[in-house]
């Protein structure tokens, strides 16, 4: 990206200085979903993309591929970058394919002091026939507005957002690892941009989209994890963002999460205590599912409800409709609900839980080994030797078939 059209943004104020109090005061509340956004964020002029203006710079120096064993997640980047600015007179600006590079970005810019910055991840696979495909990105997309809508930063028509993103990986292809196991894993990003110490709502942003070609998640693969019950820190509140995908969210975690490390835990199993209850949120940076045998005597799969505590995961929705479509007419109950830490316990002390696993985009299935808990250590129904219960098992095969493209699915959208 040119440094003189990134300055000439960070210089264009989005709205006058009197404007910022009217602004935040005429926010909108949504109960059902329990977010708010900015009153011009459905603007169609300032939302709109122009996908025929986009430019090609192609690198001079293309980087080596790195081998598949070598690759650890998220250290390692492809050619290039797609970058779109936003100004609050002009909307978004001409897309911009470019090598890969530094911003230049002045020491008052609104992102470094009061965190306008929220993103996403998602991955591109590469099937048999070497055929490129996205999963669900049209999800991907719509979580981002909402997220960018919470925090003031502009949203934008979703298709051709997407289709700017299938031209990105398109020139990247290189980088797709072919073998299963391996993707590209995609980080769309949006900053605001605006040079000022003032609070209020940007004048100018910045979408970047940037891609890391990965391997699994965690060194250990597809093994199972332990987790520390943690209510000392609350990663998220009623009202709160914890459903969206902020910056802001991921910095404060990272200093249970050292703690946790230090007592032998892999991850924090995110609490929130309420009227003496300890309810079961989310898992380190997943979401969190539990299949156990209910007291009722139905095999039931359970996960946290969407209120406001959790991130609105598209592999947590993704889990659930699979789940429904495949397991419930089996006899298997699919919930969403709130649960506490106390049925979770009573159901390993009975006898009842099967196993416990966590879902997102960068480890897709993370099998849970136990949990610590007010100082004893619950097991999540693995044998001894076991890494991965037979449920979290058939959810990653069906994950894999849909996105390396062995099964067709709607899910699945090749570049």
């Amino acid at each position: 990206m040119a440094r003189a059209s990134l300055a000439r943004a960070l210089l264009r104020p989005r709205y006058p200085a009197s404007c910022f109090q009217s602004s935040l005061r005429n926010s909108t509340w949504h109960a059902r979903s329990y977010s708010l956004r900015a009153d011009d964020a459905t603007d169609p002029k300032l939302r709109a993309i122009d996908t025929s203006s986009l430019s090609i710079q192609k690198t001079t120096t293309p980087k080596e591929l790195i081998p598949n064993e070598e690759l650890v997640f998220g250290r390692h980047f492809t050619d290039h970058m797609l970058t779109i600015e936003w100004t609050a007179s002009d909307g978004w600006l001409q897309p911009r394919i470019t090598p890969y590079q530094n911003f230049s970005l002045d020491p008052a810019t609104c992102v470094f002091h009061y965190a306008f910055t929220c993103f996403e991840g998602t991955k591109a696979y590469k099937d048999k026939e070497g055929n490129v495909r996205l999963f669900r990105p049209d999800k991907n997309m719509k979580r981002l507005n909402k997220s960018a809508g919470r925090i003031a930063l502009p949203t934008f028509d979703e298709k051709p957002m997407i289709e700017l993103l299938k031209q990105f990986v398109k020139l990247e292809e290189r980088f797709v690892p072919s073998s299963k196991g391996y993707s590209l894993y995609l980080r769309p990003t949006m900053i605001g941009t605006q040079k000022t110490l003032g609070v209020g709502p940007p004048g100018s942003a910045l979408f970047y989209c940037i891609a890391s070609p990965v391997g699994p998640y965690y060194p250990t693969g597809f093994k199972a994890i332990s987790l520390e019950a943690t209510t000392y820190a609350v990663r998220a509140w009623p009202g709160g963002v914890g459903n969206a995908k902020l910056g802001a969210n991921y910095a404060p975690c990272i200093v249970p999460q050292m703690q946790a490390a230090k007592r032998g835990f892999h991850q924090n199993l995110w609490l929130f205590t309420e009227n003496g209850e300890e309810y079961v949120t989310e898992v380190g940076t997943m979401n969190l599912f539990t299949a156990w045998v209910a007291e009722d005597g139905v095999k039931e799969i359970v996960t946290a409800p969407l209120d406001g505590t959790i991130l609105e995961g598209v592999m947590r929705e993704s889990v659930l409709e699979l789940a429904r479509e495949r397991l419930v007419p089996e006899g298997w109950r699919v919930t969403e609900r709130r649960f506490t830490m106390k049925e979770i316990d009573k159901a390993a002390s009975e006898g009842r839980m099967l196993e416990v696993f966590g879902s997102g985009t960068a480890a897709v299935v993370s099998p849970v080994r136990n949990i610590g808990w007010r100082g004893k250590t619950i097991d999540c129904g693995l044998s001894p030797g076991e890494e991965a219960g037979p449920i979290a098992k058939q959810v990653a095969e069906w994950f894999a078939e849909i996105q390396y493209g062995e099964a067709e699915h709607p899910w699945s959208w090749k570049v």
